[in-house]
């Protein structure tokens, strides 16, 4: 028996690897809050900006967040634009106008890999997070430089298990406050 040389293209299936970043965004000030009422405890927009750039990307990506950071957004923003819009609910009646609801994180991972996504950003809230802490790759920090301005916290972690790299240490006059912005990769 001899070794089949049929070229692959002529092969009746064909397979491809698509693989999916999961990637977390937070902004946070120094003690770890990172919101207060139904919102942010700051006004930082050269921040929301890149928090725009990086989650819209050069791809198709997905955001992921909770119910109540989904009301949190302005209803100009809602759906985020350029976006697939997932919101995680344990009601599984609830629904939103522009989002695709998911009751567990499974759920949610497989709608963006249904919809072409490159990339899945977890939004928040706190919950969220910490929900999806061992599931990201990344996790894209803006440390707010002020202190006790919340209620809400980010979850504990273990920085032991991640490499930071300060990316930028931005002199926005428009910011409420000072902040850096760092990506921490999983080691």
């Amino acid at each position: 028996m001899g070794t089949s040389t049929t070229p692959t293209s002529l092969l009746p299936f064909r397979f491809e690897v698509f693989l999916l970043k999961i990637a977390m965004i937070v902004a946070m000030d120094e003690d770890g809050f990172i919101g207060k009422g139904d919102g942010l405890p700051w006004s930082i927009p050269s921040d929301m900006s890149r928090f725009r750039n990086l989650t819209i990307g050069d791809g198709f990506n997905s955001v992921v967040m909770g119910r109540r950071t989904w009301v949190s957004l302005p209803d100009s923003f809602r759906p985020l634009p350029e976006r697939v819009n997932i919101v995680m609910s344990r009601d599984t009646s609830w629904s939103g106008e522009g989002a695709e609801t998911a009751l567990y994180i499974g759920r949610a991972i497989e709608l963006a890999f249904a919809e072409g996504s490159d990339e899945l950003w977890v939004i928040g809230g706190a919950e969220i997070y910490s929900m999806f802490l061992d599931r990201v790759e990344e996790i894209h920090i803006t440390t707010v430089r002020t202190n006790d301005s919340g209620e809400v916290s980010f979850p504990s972690w273990d920085k032991g298990l991640w490499k930071e790299t300060v990316m930028e240490v931005p002199d926005s006059p428009g910011d409420e406050f000072p902040s850096s912005y760092s990506v921490w990769k999983r080691v």
